[in-house]
């Protein structure tokens, strides 16, 4: 085994972390969040809603089933991932397993790291990390190996991150009947692998395309990361879709856009939601959900017009969890119904979109 690397993990309030590197040797900085599922790396680290962001795994033992192929499909999209490549800028874990097994995996943890330049560190008390998180949110923090000043803090919430994972040109899956333009502000792949199982065509175009030029039967607005007042124009092209009284479904970002493009306005949460457990409560009735989650922002339900009501709560801290209007065929989930890895309580969201067409 060759000899570890000391790092220290620095936060913006004077903390410092110690623990030594297991992925590739980089200083590194971006905003420090914490994820409770207990799995699911693989996903959460190609996820690209983590762009800007490193990832504090709460589950202790992290490395343990290896990681799958990155192989691609005919299609372009991922045959086990969520993206194209890593998009989290780091994993900060407490106990990396160099070994693994597991039926599927080809590579380490550390040796994917590696392998697409991104930091990964070890050896860290993640408990009393993320307890620190929960008192003060989440913040700003860098990972240096010689010296503190190697990097600089970056805030990743005063950049355009859509624009830095959206696809730049239009591409379209399947052949189905229907059509459904899907507005990429960083899709996750099972996204369109749930719409193209329901037989629809799939037209996925950038953040910032006008999608009103393209003749289509439905719209969907994908999850991504970062600030959603940074995504004025999406807004103002979803507000000139609402004209057509056509379907509009949305997913995380998706969820906040389109409760922007109805009026309503959203605020950062203290330390988000990223998790597989997160229960939700659907309005006026009893049913709740367990759900996959990862957003730092919220649509702020005081701020919804006459049109619009919440169709989620969020059943730990009452914050909006989806939107509805009243009377068109617009709604949109906070969490992930697509769910991989989590949940798959409400994959049924995408059968109720597709039956609106």
């Amino acid at each position: 085994m060759q000899a570890r690397k000391e790092v220290q993990l620095i936060l913006d309030d004077g903390s410092r972390f110690s623990g030594y590197s297991f992925g590739y040797d980089k200083p590194v900085a971006g905003e420090v969040v914490f994820n409770t599922a207990m799995t699911g790396y693989p996903e959460s680290l190609t996820d690209p809603s983590y762009s800007g962001q490193m990832m504090v795994l709460t589950y202790p033992l992290v490395g343990n089933y290896g990681v799958p192929s990155q192989t691609f499909e005919a299609n372009g999209l991922s045959t086990f991932l969520e993206s194209e490549k890593i998009h989290a800028e780091a994993i900060i874990v407490s106990d990396y397993s160099e070994n693994y097994s597991h039926w599927n995996a080809v590579e380490s943890l550390g040796e994917w790291l590696k392998k697409e330049k991104i930091a990964g560190i070890t050896g860290i008390d993640t408990r009393a990390l993320t307890k620190l998180l929960r008192e003060k949110g989440s913040m700003k923090g860098k990972i240096v190996f010689e010296n503190e000043n190697e990097i600089d803090f970056v805030d990743p919430n005063l950049i355009n991150q859509v624009a830095r994972v959206s696809c730049r040109e239009v591409i379209t899956y399947g052949t189905g009947k229907k059509r459904v333009v899907l507005v990429d502000c960083g899709v996750k792949h099972n996204i369109i692998r749930c719409l193209l199982k329901r037989d629809v065509t799939v037209i996925r175009v950038p953040w910032d395309y006008d999608f009103n030029t393209i003749e289509y039967d439905g719209l969907f607005i994908s999850n991504g990361p970062g600030d959603p007042d940074m995504c004025d124009i999406t807004v103002g092209h979803i507000r000139e879709a609402m004209k057509k009284e056509k379907p509009i479904f949305g997913i995380c970002m998706g969820n906040q856009l389109l409760a922007k493009a109805g009026g309503a306005k959203t605020f950062k949460l203290k330390y988000g939601h990223r998790s597989h457990n997160q229960p939700v409560r659907m309005v006026g009735t009893n049913k709740c959900f367990i759900t996959s989650q990862n957003h730092g922002y919220a649509v702020d339900n005081n701020t919804l017009g006459d049109d619009w009501e919440p169709l989620f709560l969020n059943m730990n801290d009452g914050t909006n969890e989806g939107i509805r209007h009243k009377r068109l065929p617009f709604f949109s989930a906070q969490f992930h119904p697509e769910a991989a890895s989590g949940p798959t309580d409400t994959e049924f969201l995408f059968d109720t979109f597709i039956d609106k067409i």
